[in-house]
Order: structure tokens, then sequence, then C-alpha cells
């Protein structure tokens, strides 16, 4: 079983991608289950065909400890087990516990079958608490990819990102599996990002174009492997499904500096520092 987090800074698309990723793995006859990291609880939305199931958190509010897994896993687009930790009341408590908490009750009720191949955690945002950080730091996922893009926040987030694999890989067996470039269309951007997963010492494993075929099969609450199988974007994830499948380089990373980062790009053609 491969345990993988996919992370990224908030708004960059993770959860996009990890659905339509783990669609084109569950096309290939792969048996996945997808954790959702994030308190929205919209990890799975696409693959459940809408928000069509409680979270841990919630559940265990309305419920008490006393919880069924078949109350908290659904089965969405291609047998994928679907589950969202969920988080606290809003204002409330730390939402990185509810990652923690889900982990553990899965773990409990037998989730983590031997018949499963992946494992995906879609983590929220940045590495800013250990709660987000604890697929890393407790060891549940080995394999980390980082979703970005040629804008520069996005690549400050990775970089920062890849700070906290550094640190965990010290302790534990956690590598970079390389980045995932999901498109803004801004100018450069693969060479950037091509130039920007090397100095890390890994790899753009997969770029992913821009596409309104992405927002419509979202408004009808699919994935695009679902929606449209044979529209190119389709092609896109089922390819980086693929790449991610065949992957064999995995490295502890190397943070650039500050400046590194903005030497990377200007030279590029990123001038809005």
């Amino acid at each position: 079983m491969r345990q993988v987090a996919i992370y990224g800074k908030g708004g960059i698309g993770k959860s996009t991608t990890t659905q339509n990723l783990t669609s084109g793995l569950a096309t290939m006859g792969k048996k996945i289950m997808v954790v959702g990291c994030d308190p929205k609880a919209d990890s799975t939305r696409l693959l459940l065909g809408g928000l069509a199931q409680k979270s841990v958190l919630d559940t265990l509010r309305e419920e008490g400890e006393d919880v069924e897994l078949s109350s908290i896993l659904k089965d969405g687009f291609g047998k994928i087990r679907c589950v969202e930790s969920g988080g606290p009341e809003p204002g409330v408590g730390c939402a990185g516990r509810g990652i923690i908490t889900s982990i553990n009750m899965l773990e409990q009720l037998g989730a983590y079958t031997d018949d499963l191949d992946y494992v995906f955690y879609d983590v929220l945002g940045d590495v800013v608490c250990g709660g987000f950080a604890m697929p890393m730091r407790e060891g549940k996922a080995q394999e980390i990819y980082i979703v970005a893009s040629g804008e520069m926040m996005a690549l400050y987030a990775a970089n920062n990102i890849s700070k906290g694999i550094l640190k965990y890989a010290k302790s534990g067996g956690i590598r970079l599996g390389g980045i995932i470039c999901n498109s803004r269309k801004v100018a450069n951007e693969y060479e950037l990002l091509d130039a920007f997963a090397k100095e890390l010492g890994s790899q753009l494993i997969h770029f992913v174009p821009r596409s309104p075929m992405v927002t419509k099969a979202e408004i009808n609450k699919q994935t695009v492997i679902e929606f449209d199988p044979k529209a190119d974007q389709a092609e896109e994830y089922r390819e980086l499904a693929r790449k991610i499948d065949g992957n064999d380089m995995f490295i502890v990373p190397k943070p650039m500096s500050q400046e590194k980062l903005e030497e990377i790009l200007m030279e590029h053609g990123l001038t809005d520092l």
C-alpha cells in the first residue's frame, strides 16, 4: 500500500487535482482510499457526486465514540473509498486535530485494508502547524507531492512545504515524489516550475494545463474522467496517474533561501516581486 499526501498553497487546486488523479488511478484498476484533511470537507465531492457524507468529526459530535466505519466511509467513482476528516465548529478548537482524530479512528475501525493499493491524503494549505503536518510527522504518508503553479505565493508555499518534508525526513521515511503544476497560464510557467523542482533536487512530474473542462465537470459534481473520459484534459489526468504509479524518484528536498527563490522567479520572467 502506497500512502501519498498532496500538499500545496490554499486555493491552488489540490482537491481538484487529487480527485482527478485518483480517478485516473481507479481506471487503471487501482484500489484507493481518499482521506480529505480539510475542515471544508470537500476533498471527495467530485468523487461522490456532491457533499454526500458527514465528516468524521461531525459524526463523532452527533453519535459519540461508537461509530461504524460505514457511517464515515462511502464508495465513490471507481469504487474509491472516501472519507472527510472535517474540522471543529467555527472559532473553536484546532482544525489540525481533526486530521489526527480521523486517521486514528480509521485505523481503529480497520479502514486500512490489505487490498488497498493507495491511500491519498488531501491536506489543507501550507505546513504551518503540527496537525496539518501529521501525515508527514507520524509516517502515515511515505510519498509527498506538492501542487504548485507559476505564481510567486504558490512557489513560496511549495518551498515552505519542502522545509517541512526535510524536517520530518530526518526521523522517518517520507520523501518528495515531485511537483505537480496546476497551470495558471503564467508566462514561462513550465520552465519556471521545472527549474524550481530541479533546484529542490526533485522533478516536475507533470504539467496539468488549464482547461475550462475542469470547471464544467465540477459544476456537474464530477471529475473530468467521469464527465467526459474522451476529453484532452481527462487524458492529462490519466497521464499524471500513470506517472505517479510508475514514479521511482523519491528524494529528501533541498529547500532554497528566499533570495534563491526570487532569483529563479526573476530569471524566468516573473517580475511582480
